[in-house]
C-alpha cells in the first residue's frame, strides 16, 4: 500500500460508498500532525441535502478508502428529513 501526500489528495473528486458524487477535496484539517477531517466543496446533488452549504468538513473517520478519489461513508451526510440544527456543528 501506498502512503499518499496530503498534497495529491486535494482536488480529489468525492464520492458516497453508494456511488454519488459529493464534491471535490479543498483542505485537510490537521491536529498533532494527523488528518482530523476534510473540508470538501460540495457538487452535484448534495447541495440542496446540506441546505446550500458550499462545503462541508466530514471528520476523517467517516472516509473508507483515498485513491485516485475519495469514498466516505454515506452516513456522514445527513438524511433528506434530517435538518442543519440536528447535525453536529463540525459538519456544517
Amino acid at each position: 500500500m501506498r502512503v499518499k501526500k496530503i498534497t495529491e489528495v486535494i482536488g480529489a473528486k468525492v464520492y458516497t460508498d453508494s456511488g454519488d458524487f459529493f464534491g471535490v477535496i479543498e483542505e485537510a484539517n490537521l491536529q498533532e500532525n494527523k488528518v482530523d477531517g476534510w473540508r470538501i466543496k460540495v457538487g452535484g446533488g448534495v447541495v440542496s441535502l446540506i441546505g446550500g452549504a458550499r462545503g462541508v468538513i466530514i471528520p476523517h473517520q467517516f472516509v473508507r478508502a483515498i485513491s485516485d478519489i475519495v469514498l466516505i461513508n454515506k452516513s456522514a451526510l445527513p438524511s433528506s428529513d434530517t435538518s442543519l440544527e440536528d447535525m453536529p456543528e463540525d459538519l456544517v
